[in-house]
């Protein structure tokens, strides 16, 4: 399936959003690590994903603290299932990459959490920003400041 993508501008950045008749399938910085898979293909239509695009700036702006849009991620089942999980951490805390483990039944598999979270393609969206070091350090985020910058907003406990 053909993705349809648009680009914005944001308070962190451009931010562009992908995503076709299943849901949003991407929100990528323009400093991401990991290529989106198939993005030549992606079509660009200005103002493709509205609501995606008008939640995801009420949320940089502190005017909304969750998120109500059809998601499609692409991953592995186990992918699948830790950033299913993270969308279960509440706004404005934190989960050590242990307790995601921990919650996902899988105390011991804290790298395998931590790549997962590395890779998903709907940061913000599914809050992989929440996520820190055991020792509350912000370990394994891109955009370290934006982590920072998004918990602060969040006045979550680790700003």
């Amino acid at each position: 399936m053909t993705l349809l993508f648009d680009r914005f501008d944001s308070p962190i950045g451009v931010l562009t959003i992908a995503g076709d008749e299943r849901g949003l399938s991407h929100v990528l910085f323009p400093e991401n690590r990991h290529p989106a898979r198939g993005r030549d293909d992606w079509h660009y239509a200005p103002d493709a994903l509205p609501e995606a695009r008008e939640q995801l700036l009420q949320f940089l702006h502190g005017e909304r603290s969750s998120f109500d849009l059809v998601l499609a991620p692409r991953g592995t089942p186990f992918q699948l299932r830790v950033w299913q999980a993270l969308a279960l951490i509440p706004f404005g805390q934190t989960w050590s990459y242990l307790q995601l483990a921990q919650h996902l039944g899988q105390p011991s598999a804290t790298r395998a959490v931590g790549a997962a979270n590395g890779r998903n393609p709907l940061p913000i969206i599914l809050p992989c920003h929440r996520v820190i070091g055991s020792n509350g350090a912000l370990t394994g985020y891109a955009m370290r400041g934006w982590k920072h910058q998004e918990l602060c907003l969040e006045k979550a406990p680790s700003c």
